[in-house]
């Protein structure tokens, strides 16, 4: 009886020691072939860019992939993330991670890693962490930090020094947004987390669109950087391909509809179609008015106020429409609404009766709260402006072709509203939505060159229209709502006083 206890115990621990050793086996396996252990551990589908990229992070130091829109690029990183942790003994590994914003952080690639880890991956995770037990040499085990998620103005950049692992993993999902630091050192950031990879074992993954030619990113994806680089063009994905993927991964990339709607909406030539569609940096032209780089930060910022001396201030912010009027021809009725530096475009239509139009806009001053309304009075926008100061409506029109207040630094009021809006990108007095990729797309398509008299004029709607380019109707209504009272014309400026105070 004995003698069969002893047997079965030492069958027990044979078991045991083969199951470890099938464990250590498929460990060292996956470790080697992170698209089988996507495929085996998680039982997900990798399409053959993913694949490329899962394979180069394996093989090389430095990873930088400049990707079209919607092509799987934070799924990837995430999956990444999570083999770097899953496929290393543990205590041995650890991963860090950024992306532009908080909510990009914790909405998109944590997510995806929370996703990752549900399919029976070891640890705890939550928003922006991950934890394991990790063996102690008593033979206890001790829960520790083996991952984690900031975004860039949570790192000081010395506290990267204090990280210290074998295996170490730094990803940076929507990398052209990423800079930190100081105005003076907007490098820093690269520079301590490319410090977490000095052994040869570690890892840097840089990943995301590439909408600032100008940014950090753009220079590791360039020939000669050190970094391997793939780009990703949305005609080599599987919808435009017919590489065979299940419905699950097609619904999810990019599809031929939406880049036919941008190519007709923005046009070939659009820096936004060049880096959302191309998936490549867009040049940087000398005419252009407000930089791809600008409108992309003014997107991702959040100038709302959060403390009580913030809403206090608030209070007395500009509150005031800009209309730029289209009547149902080629251009649209484009309202935007701003508070202070915040501006959103609440509303775009072809309804081809001005009355109609005038009557929507009266609904809207009195729904907003706005304090009035500026309309472009060239064109259509006269029997507007008209028919709503009747009626006793805080509508101001005005003219932009007028002649410009810094009469030998402008052609027009136009041009002269427009770099004051260039300012505000430029000073970074501005927030913008960032799911609006129409507005942005107009901002960065505008143009501007010196008049025969050597003045500064934004090239016209009828120029526009001869390279293609579609009515700026979003930028306008935009540049109209940010316009100062200064450069308006005398009778407008007296209107002001007399009927609104």
């Amino acid at each position: 009886m004995h003698d069969t206890l002893d047997l079965s115990s030492e069958r027990a621990e044979l078991a045991e020691e083969l199951a470890g050793i099938e464990q250590e086996l498929r460990r060292r396996r996956w470790l080697a072939a992170p698209v089988k252990w996507v495929e085996e551990r998680l039982g997900e589908f990798v399409w053959s860019k993913q694949k490329l990229i899962l394979d180069s992070v394996r093989k090389n130091r430095r990873t930088a992939v400049h990707s079209c829109h919607e092509a799987g690029k934070s799924y990837i990183a995430a999956r990444i993330a999570a083999w770097w942790i899953d496929t290393h003994k543990p205590g041995e590994a650890f991963v860090v991670t950024s992306a532009t914003t908080g909510d990009q952080v914790k909405a998109i690639l944590w997510r995806e890693i929370g996703r990752a880890h549900a399919k029976g991956l070891s640890g705890r995770t939550n928003q922006t962490e991950w934890y394991i037990d990790i063996p102690q040499a008593n033979g206890t085990t001790k829960e520790e930090l083996v991952a984690f998620g900031r975004k860039p103005s949570d790192y000081n950049p010395t506290a990267f020094q204090g990280i210290h692992a074998r295996y170490v993993l730094v990803i940076f999902d929507e990398a052209a947004g990423i800079s930190g630091g100081s105005p003076e050192e907007p490098h820093s950031l690269w520079e301590a987390a490319d410090s977490l990879i000095a052994n040869d074992e570690s890892r840097f993954l840089a990943i995301g669109n590439p909408d600032d030619p100008q940014s950090e990113f753009a220079g590791v994806c360039k020939p000669g950087s050190g970094w391997n680089v793939i780009g990703i063009d949305a005609f080599e994905t599987p919808n435009f391909t017919g590489e065979p993927v299940p419905d699950t991964v097609r619904h999810v990339l990019i599809g031929k509809t939406w880049v036919e709607e941008k190519r007709k909406k923005w046009g070939e030539a659009n820096p936004l179609w060049v880096a959302k569609v191309r998936g490549q940096f867009p040049e940087r032209t000398i005419d252009g008015l407000i930089p791809i780089s600008w409108v992309r930060a003014a997107q991702l910022r959040s100038l709302e106020p959060k403390t009580p001396e913030e809403q206090k201030l608030a209070a007395k912010w500009l509150h005031e429409l800009g209309v730029d009027v289209g009547a149902g021809g080629s251009g649209k009725n484009t309202v935007a609404e701003r508070r202070g530096p915040i501006v959103r475009i609440i509303r775009r239509d072809n309804e081809p009766d001005t009355m109609k139009s005038c009557g929507r806009l009266l609904q809207e001053l009195r729904s907003t709260g706005a304090k009035r309304a500026k309309v472009d009075m060239q064109g259509v926008g006269t029997g507007l402006v008209n028919r709503a100061q009747e009626q006793g409506a805080a509508v101001l029109g005005v003219n932009v072709g007028l002649p410009a207040k810094e009469k030998e630094a402008y052609e027009n009021v136009r041009a002269e509203g427009y770099w004051a809006l260039r300012d505000r990108f430029l000073e970074g007095e501005i927030d913008i939505d960032p799911e609006d990729d129409d507005l942005a797309a107009q901002l960065v398509d505008l143009k501007f060159h010196p008049s025969s008299r050597g003045k500064t004029m934004i090239e016209s709607k009828e120029e526009m229209k001869r390279r293609g380019r579609p009515s700026p109707d979003d930028a306008d209504a935009v540049m109209l709502a940010f316009l100062p009272d200064h450069l308006l014309g005398p009778q407008e400026v007296q209107e002001l006083e007399v009927r609104w105070g």
